[in-house]
Order: C-alpha cells, then structure tokens, then sequence
C-alpha cells in the first residue's frame, strides 16, 4: 500500500478537477480567501499540514449532488477550452461558465467549483475495495509511518516517497462534513459516470 492512498487522491483529484484546470484560480482572484487561522469550530488547524489550496468546506445537499452531475455533460462540452485556458480563462470563457453553473441552479461557477471540492475530498477517501469512507489524511499519515519503519526501502527511494506522502498530508483537506459522506457514496456510481 505504499503509495497508493497518495496515488487515489491524485487520480480523484485528476478525475473531478481535470475540467475545472486553473478555473479556481479565476473564481480564486474575485473572492478573497478566508483566512487559516481557525477551523470553523475554533480550534487551531493541523498542525501537520500545510494550507490546503483554500477548500470552503460545505454541507452537501442531495440537490447539490444531483445539480453537479447534471452539469457535468455541459462541462464536457468546453472542456477543450478550459483545458486550453489553463489558469487564465478569458472572460467570454468566465461568462459561459457561470452560464452553466446558473443554469444547474448554482448561483455562479464558485458555487458550482465548492460542490466540486466537497465531493472530491469525500470520493478520495472512499475505499474502492469497501465502499467505506477512510480519513484520507490519517491514511496517508499512517502510510507514511509505514514507510519509515520498512527497513526494505532503500534510503534515496524511502526520502523520496515521505517528501511526497508530507506534500499530499499538507494539501489534502480534512473532512469537516462527514455528513457528505452518506450523500457522495449514494451518488459514487452517477458522479464516477458523469466524470468519464
């Protein structure tokens, strides 16, 4: 299991995020960031981690779901363009995608990119195998005691995999909802479906 709660993050995060490439970036530049001096319930944040690229957790409804899948066919429709974009879409590409997110009901694409996040951080840490919901960054801490006991591991190959299981622990959210967890595996076929 080395690396690999470090590669299903990463490949979730390629899945849901692949058509939204440098979009949070834009919608990032309109809203300033809250700031990380607290979680919502006022304790300190972890201190094993790093800033998590700003993540506005929020409680998934049944209706956000069902909205963001729905606009998902939409999505793919100009994926080539955002793909294109990169981090600086222009605004006619701005325009079409705040379209798109009103059109699925969101009041605009940062409403839209929030629901995204929220159903990626649960889609990473389900467990392909069980179906079960599995804290991905106390997986990827105990993954990365792992690999500082295993003695097997040459030292070059071994530094290499803690730098990256450090980098993945600092940038991946903890869950504050764990309510979205019974509403993402609800729809994990439907979300899976609509992101191929």
């Amino acid at each position: 299991m080395l690396v690999s709660m470090a590669k299903m993050t990463g490949r979730v995060g390629v899945v849901l995020f692949g058509l939204w490439a440098g979009l949070a970036v834009a919608t990032a530049q309109e809203t300033p960031a809250p700031p990380a001096a607290a979680t919502q319930d006022g304790a300190a944040p972890n201190a094993d981690a790093a800033p998590q690229d700003n993540v506005k957790q929020i409680k998934l409804t049944e209706d956000q779901v069902k909205r963001f899948i729905a606009a998902q066919t939409d999505l793919a429709a100009i994926a080539s363009k955002i793909q294109a974009a990169g981090d600086s879409p222009d605004p006619a590409l701005q325009a079409e995608l705040e379209g798109i997110a009103k059109k699925h009901g969101f009041g605009n694409f940062s409403e839209l990119d929030d629901v995204a996040a929220n159903i990626s951080i649960v889609m990473a840490g389900l467990d392909s195998a069980t179906g079960n919901f599995v804290d991905p960054v106390e997986a990827l801490k105990k993954e990365r005691d792992d690999v500082q006991k295993d003695s097997s591991i040459p030292e070059a190959d071994k530094k290499q995999l803690l730098d990256e299981l450090t980098e993945a622990i600092g940038t991946t959210p903890n869950l504050e909802y764990k309510e979205n967890i019974e509403i993402v595996k609800a729809h994990k076929a439907e979300i899976e479906k609509a992101l191929q």
